[in-house]
C-alpha cells in the first residue's frame, strides 16, 4: 500500500505558517456581524431581533421534498444494518439521487431544487435523525464538497459543466488534509505545477481523510502552486482545482474505517501527475485557501444542525425511558437527579435550534457577515450535543452502553444510544476541532484590536512601527473606552491620563447607577411606550461592561415577560411566544 505511514518533515516556522493563515483571512467585515459587535462592546440586537421567520413561498416549495425525504428515510433506511455492515445500500443512494437531495441547493436552472440554505439545513436535521452515515454522505458533498464553492466563486462555463451532474447525484468530495496537514495548510505537500504549454497543471500528491473520496466523481482539490515573491519575499499560493476521478492518476488509495460513522465513505486519495485543464481552476491561482474558508462560513452549518437532530432524538428517548423505568418506588423522571438532566437537554436543545436556525436564516438573508456566527454555532452545538448524549448513556445506564443489536436479541427494545454516541463524537473534530474554533473565534473577534494595537503586541515589528502602532492604539482606546462606559466618546482626548482616572471612575459610576435605574424603569413601564425599541437599543449599546452580563440577562428576561403580559397588542405577543416555545425542544423527530 503507497500510503505515508508518517507525517512529513516540517518544512515550514511557526510565522510562515501563520502568515499563509493570515493571508487567507477574510480581511474586511463589509457586513454587519452581531457577534463581532459583541467583542466590540455593542449589542446589536436589531440584528437577531425579532427572530427571522422563513419565507412562506420557501416553505411551501420545500414541504413536499421534506414529506417524500422522511418517507424515504422511513421506509428504507436501516441504521443498525448500515453500522453492521459499514455500506449504505445503493438503493438508499439511487432514492437519494431521485428525490434531488444531492441538489438541494443548486439552482434550478442548472436542474438542482434551488432551496435555501434553511431549507437544506431542515433535510439535513431529517437525515440526522436516522443516519449519521447518511448525513456524511450528503453533507460532505453540498456542504464543503464541489457544488458549494462552485455556486460562489465558479466560472459560468464551470457552472454549466459541473452543477447538472452534481445535481442528478454524482457525489463529490472536498480534499484538504494530509498525513502532515491538518489546519495547518503551509505544510501542504501535494503540488501542481503549471505545464510547459501553460495550457494545464500537473498534480501530485496524496489526501488524507477525503470523506466521498471512495465513491466520488468530482473533487475540489486543494493543492500548494508556484510561489510568488513579493517585495523579496517568498508568498506561498495554495490553489483550488476541479479535479474528476476517472482521470488518469486519480487513485483511490485506502477506504479508512472509523470507530462511529461505519457507513462512511472516507479514504486515502492518491494523484500521480494528473493532467488539470487551465479551465478547472476554481476561483483563482493562489487563492485556493480562503475558498475554503469562506466556504465553510456556511458549511459548518451542517453540524450544528445535525446536534440539534442528536439532541432531540436523545430527549425523546431519555423522557420514555424516565417514565418507564421504576427505581425506589417511582418513575427515574421524578427523581431530582434525572429531572434536572431532562430539564437542562431540553433547555440545550432549544437554544441548540435557535442557533443552528438563525444562522441558517441570516445565511439566507444576506447581508450579514456569519463567520464568527457559524463558527460559534459549530462550536457551541457540537459541544452541546455531545454532553446531551453522555447524560442519554447516563440515563439509559447499562442499556445506554449495549448495542442495539444485543438489545434486540435479548427481546428489548434496540434503543441505539451506543451508536449515537459513536457516531457523533467526530463533530467535536469535523470541519475545525473545538480547539480550533477557539482559536478561529478569538482571532477574529480581537481583528479591529490588531488593526488597532497589532503593531505594539506581534513579533518581528521594528521599533518605528511599534512607536506608531502605540500613538494609533492611544488615540483609538482613548475614546473606545470612554465610549463603551458612557454611550458616547465622553473626554477623548483626557482618556488614559492618571489624574482623572479617579474622577472617571465615579463617573462611570454614577452612570452605570443611572443606567440601571432608566434600563428597569424601561423594562417595567415600556411596554406602553411607543419608543421602548429606541431606548432599548440604546441603554443596550451602553455596553456589557457598563450594566454587566446579569444586569443584561435579566432586563431582557424582564422586558420578554413585560412584552407578553402588558401593552399594546400583549395577546398577538402571547400567542407569538407560545407558539415559538410549544413543545419545540420537546417533540423530537420520531421517525422510527
Amino acid at each position: 500500500m503507497a500510503t505515508t505511514a508518517t507525517a512529513p518533515e516540517r518544512k515550514v516556522s511557526a510565522a510562515e505558517a501563520r502568515e499563509v493563515a493570515e493571508a487567507a483571512r477574510e480581511q474586511e467585515w463589509v457586513a454587519p456581524s452581531f457577534v463581532r459587535d459583541l467583542f466590540l462592546g455593542k449589542f446589536r440586537l436589531d440584528l437577531i431581533h425579532p427572530y427571522p421567520e422563513q419565507d412562506p413561498e420557501e416553505v411551501r416549495r420545500a414541504q413536499p421534498f421534506l414529506d417524500k425525504l422522511e418517507r424515504l428515510l422511513r421506509e428504507q433506511v436501516d441504521s443498525d444494518r448500515i453500522d453492521r455492515e459499514g455500506e449504505i445500500p445503493e438503493a438508499v443512494i439511487q432514492g437519494l439521487r431521485d428525490l434531488g437531495a444531492f441538489g438541494i441547493k443548486i439552482p434550478r436552472e442548472y436542474g438542482g431544487l434551488g432551496l435555501s440554505q434553511l431549507s437544506y439545513m431542515k433535510a439535513i436535521e431529517l437525515v440526522s435523525s436516522i443516519d449519521g452515515s447518511v448525513t456524511a454522505l450528503l453533507s460532505a458533498h453540498q456542504s464543503i464538497g464541489v457544488p458549494q464553492p462552485l455556486k460562489l466563486f465558479g466560472s459560468d462555463a464551470q457552472k454549466k459543466k459541473y452543477l447538472p451532474r452534481l445535481a442528478k447525484g454524482a457525489i463529490s468530495a472536498f480534499a484538504l488534509t494530509e498525513p502532515g496537514v491538518g489546519s495547518d495548510p503551509a505544510a501542504m505537500e501535494t503540488t501542481a505545477v503549471p505545464t510547459a504549454d501553460g495550457q494545464a497543471w500537473v498534480l501530485n500528491g496524496e489526501k488524507l481523510w477525503c470523506t466521498n473520496g471512495t465513491k466520488a466523481e468530482l473533487l475540489v482539490v486543494i493543492a500548494r502552486t508556484p510561489s510568488k515573491v513579493v517585495n523579496g519575499k517568498e508568498k506561498r499560493q495554495i490553489t483550488a482545482f476541479i479535479v474528476e476521478t476517472a482521470w488518469p492518476g486519480v487513485k483511490v488509495e485506502h477506504r479508512c474505517h472509523f470507530m462511529g460513522l461505519k457507513a462512511i465513505y472516507n479514504g486515502v486519495i492518491r494523484f500521480s501527475d494528473v493532467r488539470v485543464p487551465n479551465e478547472n481552476v476554481l476561483w483563482e491561482v493562489g487563492k485556493g485557501l480562503k475558498l475554503g474558508l469562506i466556504t465553510l462560513n456556511t458549511g459548518r452549518l451542517t453540524l450544528p444542525i445535525s446536534s440539534v437532530a442528536a439532541g432531540k432524538r436523545c430527549l425523546e428517548i431519555s423522557r420514555q425511558w424516565a417514565s418507564e423505568r421504576v427505581q425506589w418506588g417511582r418513575a427515574i423522571g421524578k427523581h431530582d437527579a434525572i429531572a434536572q438532566k431532562i430539564g437542562a437537554m431540553a433547555a440545550n436543545t432549544f437554544a441548540m435550534e435557535a442557533v443552528a436556525e438563525l444562522c441558517g436564516a441570516m445565511a439566507d438573508r444576506g447581508g450579514y457577515d456569519i463567520r464568527l456566527e457559524a463558527a460559534i454555532a459549530k462550536l457551541y452545538n457540537s459541544e452541546g450535543g455531545w454532553r446531551i448524549i453522555d447524560d442519554t448513556v447516563q440515563i439509559r445506564g447499562g442499556r445506554g452502553y449495549e448495542t442495539a443489536d444485543s438489545l434486540r436479541a435479548r427481546g428489548e427494545k434496540p434503543v441505539p444510544v451506543e451508536r449515537i454516541m459513536r457516531d457523533f463524537r467526530i463533530n467535536l473534530i469535523f470541519e475545525g476541532s473545538s480547539e480550533i474554533m477557539h482559536l478561529f473565534i478569538a482571532r477574529e473577534a480581537v481583528d479591529k484590536h490588531l488593526q488597532v494595537a497589532g503593531d505594539v503586541v506581534m513579533p518581528g515589528k521594528s521599533v518605528g512601527e511599534r512607536v506608531r502602532g502605540l500613538a494609533r492604539a492611544a488615540l483609538f482606546y482613548g475614546w473606545w473606552y470612554p465610549s463603551r462606559w458612557l454611550g458616547w466618546g465622553f473626554w477623548p482626548k483626557y482618556a488614559g491620563f492618571g489624574p482623572l482616572a479617579r474622577h472617571l471612575r465615579y463617573v462611570e459610576r454614577a452612570a452605570r447607577r443611572l443606567a440601571r435605574g432608566v434600563f428597569h424603569a424601561m423594562m417595567r413601564f415600556g411596554p406602553k411606550l411607543e419608543y421602548r425599541q429606541a431606548v432599548l437599543f440604546r441603554l443596550v449599546d451602553v455596553g456589557a461592561e457598563l450594566l454587566g452580563r446579569g444586569e443584561v440577562s435579566r432586563a431582557l428576561a424582564q422586558r420578554r415577560h413585560a412584552d407578553v403580559s402588558a401593552g399594546p397588542g400583549s395577546a398577538a405577543k402571547r400567542a407569538s411566544v407560545a407558539r415559538a416555545w410549544d413543545g419545540r425542544a420537546t417533540r423530537p423527530l420520531d421517525l422510527r
